[in-house]
């Protein structure tokens, strides 16, 4: 199928990737965004990020597919936040998780979904890294947030993913320890912060969140699994959806095993690579018939 038709379908990351270094969607990328959204292009976003934090970086955009949210464990709605597939842990794997971390002397940050709202747990901190983090979800007044001095009573709610901060060698070691303990059952990862530079996160998700688990069950979802899947990333959570994609580009500022498995390397993302090859290659349809 040819790229820039009414038949692709393009789905980028966010940081790294969409989003500049200072972690902000330039003017430029907005405008273009949303001049193509209104002509037709099927586009959403695939990311670590919470719905919450996606809405404010894409304030004044309205995506015709829903966003995935936490690598793949929330399909959500991005004006509404309502959450169409949520993949969690179920309260016994979460049960075990959380001993396992908590004996290794660990604290992670917990988020869940509490049946109404979206939930981001902590209690003590430890660490610069983790009060980057804090600081970072009050700068940007995300509601998540929430002290909770008694951790183990929100394992009963649905959790999503389990996130530890720390340095490069603990963080590394531990990461190995929860696959080797929990590599079945959960999607791990370990990678640095590259907004607070020097602290690494573990994130720990269910076995089925995933970007290309995601993609998949939306696509499918809308009627549009037999179009062209065109995806953009940087980093090794990347690579799951460029396993799955038709056409997989990497931007200049990416990973070597990332750009390894692209088949084309377009600019850096301070360069707002994504909204200018998206400009090149789209052709507006002649029908106006965009329907799955």
């Amino acid at each position: 199928m040819g790229k820039g038709q009414a038949n692709s379908v393009y789905i980028s990351d966010l940081d790294g990737t969409l989003l500049r270094q200072d972690a902000t969607a330039s003017p430029y990328t907005l405008e273009v965004l949303q001049r193509l959204l209104a002509q037709g292009l099927f586009f959403t976003v695939a990311s670590a990020r919470s719905v919450v934090a996606m809405r404010k970086i894409l304030s004044g955009l309205t995506l015709p597919l829903p966003v995935i949210e936490f690598n793949g464990a929330f399909i959500s709605d991005l004006a509404s936040g309502r959450h169409e597939i949520i993949q969690d842990f179920g309260l016994h794997l979460a049960q075990d998780i959380y001993a396992f971390i908590r004996k290794h002397h660990l604290v992670p940050f917990i988020s869940t979904f509490n049946g109404s709202e979206d939930c981001l747990y902590y209690t003590s901190v430890s660490n610069p890294g983790m009060r980057w983090y804090i600081k970072d979800r009050q700068q940007h007044g995300d509601r998540r947030l929430r002290h909770n001095a008694n951790m183990e009573s929100v394992l009963f709610e649905r959790v999503v993913c389990f996130t530890i901060i720390g340095r490069r060698r603990d963080m590394h070691n531990m990461y190995l320890h929860i696959q080797q303990a929990f590599g079945k059952n959960t999607v791990c990862l370990c990678q640095e912060n590259t907004y607070s530079p020097g602290w690494f996160w573990v994130t720990v998700h269910p076995r089925e969140a995933t970007k290309a688990q995601a993609i998949q069950r939306l696509l499918r979802a809308h009627n549009l699994a037999e179009r062209e899947l065109v995806v953009f990333g940087d980093n090794i959570n990347d690579l799951p959806m460029f396993a799955i994609a038709d056409t997989r580009i990497a931007v200049a500022n990416a990973v070597d095993r990332v750009k390894h498995a692209a088949d084309h390397i377009i600019a850096a993302n301070d360069a707002d690579a994504v909204a200018r090859y998206l400009q090149q290659v789209w052709k507006r349809p002649r029908n106006g018939n965009h329907g799955g």
